[in-house]
């Protein structure tokens, strides 16, 4: 089972690319295809002792899409590059996944394009795992989808419903509507319409939330448009980082800090990793036939190496045909995006890539 990584996106491509998948092939056993300029990351995975005895593979790519290029990029002028070349080699069934922490609308437009969308799926999205008080939530879309209708939420509590059941492991996953209230009369047109439907579906639905849910465990998945999403996430990542030096902060200003962080540093070093995005590897594209991870764009070698093992996860459990199982048990549901849009799809794709 061979994942294909874009070993020239982000921002510390390719070196700490390259070592993150040394390290997922040297730790794990995980087959890792590595795709990019080939003199450039052969030399890379050189500097690590014994890497040529490792499950690595070379795929040569000569283009690469920086991260403030157009996300069409891929599609329209870079054809070989190590985001194009990456999808292809899943699309042919060379690889069971791609894991990138390059430009994310590039990586997106491309699964779009070469990949098929599941049945029932209008728009894939991005979910992005918080920890809570009480395990973890789902935040679905965490940035995709910046303008959506009722429909396309109603499909991301559908397959985040999956997401929880089937790795998360909730029996009956609690899905949450991400609103300035819990009120029903609360919430733009979109939230109020979303809300109606999904308060007639067999879903778990538990109702409109608060951000503040997002953390206390109320919800095993909460949704939200792209843009809202995207705004969270980045939110959450700031405070993180602010705690984080805040306390570095407080245990240098006086000895009294200094000796209770020795009695405190197990407590306070577990909660650091669960803050740490890295701990996760990267976030998984929902509603396109293929694995996908997209890794932040400061992605470390530990991340990536946690990207590529939870892009092996997914790949051995076969996580599309789990969503596709959830997306045809609430048909009456997905029939609100049922427009049959395929064939105008289809039409879109070939004057653009033309």
């Amino acid at each position: 089972m061979k994942i294909a990584v874009d070993a020239m996106g982000g921002d510390f491509a390719p070196q700490s690319i390259v070592e993150g998948a040394v390290l997922a092939a040297g730790e794990h056993g995980i087959h890792v295809a590595l795709v990019g300029d080939e003199k450039i990351i052969r030399r890379e995975a050189a500097k690590y002792p014994g890497s040529n005895s490792l499950p690595l593979t070379f795929v040569h790519a000569s283009e690469a899409v920086g991260m403030d290029e157009s996300p069409l990029t891929p599609i329209r002028k870079k054809k070989d590059s190590s985001i194009k070349v990456a999808f292809d080699l899943l699309k042919k069934g060379e690889a069971s996944s791609v894991v990138s922490a390059g430009n994310s609308g590039a990586v997106l437009a491309t699964a779009v394009f070469i990949l098929d969308k599941l049945p029932g799926v209008d728009r894939p999205a991005i979910g992005t795992i918080f920890p809570t008080l009480k395990g973890w939530t789902l935040l679905l879309d965490a940035g995709a989808n910046v303008d959506c209708k009722s429909f396309h939420l109603v499909q991301f509590a559908i397959m985040g419903e999956a997401y929880a059941k089937y790795i998360l492991k909730q029996e009956r996953p609690a899905v949450g509507l991400l609103s300035n209230g819990e009120e029903e009369s609360k919430g733009n047109e979109l939230i109020r319409e979303t809300n109606a439907i999904l308060r007639k579906s067999s879903i778990g639905y538990i109702g409109p939330v608060e951000g503040r849910d997002i953390f206390n465990g109320r919800a095993d998945v909460v949704i939200c448009d792209g843009f809202v999403g995207n705004a969270a996430l980045k939110i959450c990542e700031g405070l993180a980082e602010a705690i984080g030096a805040m306390i570095r902060q407080e245990l240098q200003a006086s000895l009294r800090a200094k000796i209770g962080y020795l009695f405190a540093r197990h407590a306070i070093n577990d909660v650091k990793k669960k803050l740490d995005y890295s701990e996760y590897g990267g976030a998984p594209l929902l509603g396109v036939d293929g694995v996908v991870i997209i890794g932040h764009g400061r992605s470390s070698a530990k991340a990536i190496k946690n990207a590529i093992r939870l892009a092996h996860d997914f790949a051995q459990i076969g996580l599309p045909k789990l969503l596709v199982r959830n997306l045809e048990e609430n048909q009456d549901l997905q029939r609100l995006g049922g427009k049959n849009l395929s064939k105008v799809w289809e039409q879109i794709k070939e004057k653009i890539i033309n």
